[in-house]
């Protein structure tokens, strides 16, 4: 038999569905009832690397020579008019903060079950410019962080860099171009507060990785410091 309190608060939330009912931002259908964020079959088609432990994966090889990492990982892969792009899209400019956590925590969860997963001591993210900031109202990247680092209980420590300058868009731009872009984009705020420490820096989408390895480049100039990389998404052709 049915609780009644339980029987009446599922009547309550199919009520509500029918007036405010929560969109996939995947496929556009109604979320049903024990769908959060994804409906299960967008949950189902996302498409994760499972890149996992094993060394020289895309990522790795991206920095190989030009950061010295730990570690480094993509949850999914990203493609023109793909599934990931659209929840990209829907995070960055809709405003799906929601969304954004909670990819954060699937992408740890799949860390955590690979026996060769290296858990950072804490998490900071790229961050955006002030002038970017303020018009989103959010760091994307953030929102990943909080997710990621909640399921493996460690801190995220957001604004250890701050971005110096506004790059504008990298879409468009070669390899050389990006690096060159970003050279010199970031400060380390606080050396200290990484002085010694094993530190996981986010990112939402990596493409040729020159963003990540400025940021890198400036968190090594704290005395100890050891780097690993995750991004939520790899950018392929």
């Amino acid at each position: 038999m049915i609780p009644m309190r339980a029987f009446n608060l599922n009547y309550f939330h199919d009520v509500i569905s029918l007036f405010y009912p929560g969109i996939c931002p995947g496929c556009g259908m109604p979320l049903q009832r024990k769908e959060s964020n994804l409906c299960l079959y967008c949950l189902l088609k996302l498409p994760r690397t499972r890149f996992g432990s094993a060394t020289d994966n895309p990522v790795e090889k991206i920095f190989r020579g030009r950061l010295e990492i730990e570690q480094a990982n993509a949850f999914l892969y990203f493609r023109k008019k793909g599934l990931t792009q659209k929840l990209m899209h829907d995070l960055k400019y809709n405003g799906n903060r929601e969304l954004g956590y909670h990819l954060g925590e699937l992408f740890a969860r799949e860390l955590v079950d690979d026996p060769g997963f290296r858990k950072p001591e804490l998490v900071t993210t790229v961050p955006l410019h002030p002038h970017k900031l303020i018009k989103r109202g959010f760091n994307q990247s953030d929102e990943i962080a909080r997710g990621f680092t909640k399921s493996l209980g460690i801190p995220f420590v957001p604004g250890v860099l701050t971005r110096t300058k506004n790059t504008g868009t990298q879409t468009k731009k070669k390899r050389f171009e990006r690096w060159e872009n970003t050279e010199s984009s970031f400060e380390l705020k606080d050396q200290q507060i990484i002085e010694g420490k094993h530190i996981g820096i986010i990112d939402d989408v990596i493409t040729t990785g020159a963003t990540l390895e400025s940021c890198g480049q400036k968190l090594m100039q704290s005395q100890g410091a050891k780097i690993s990389i995750f991004s939520l998404c790899i950018s392929v052709h």
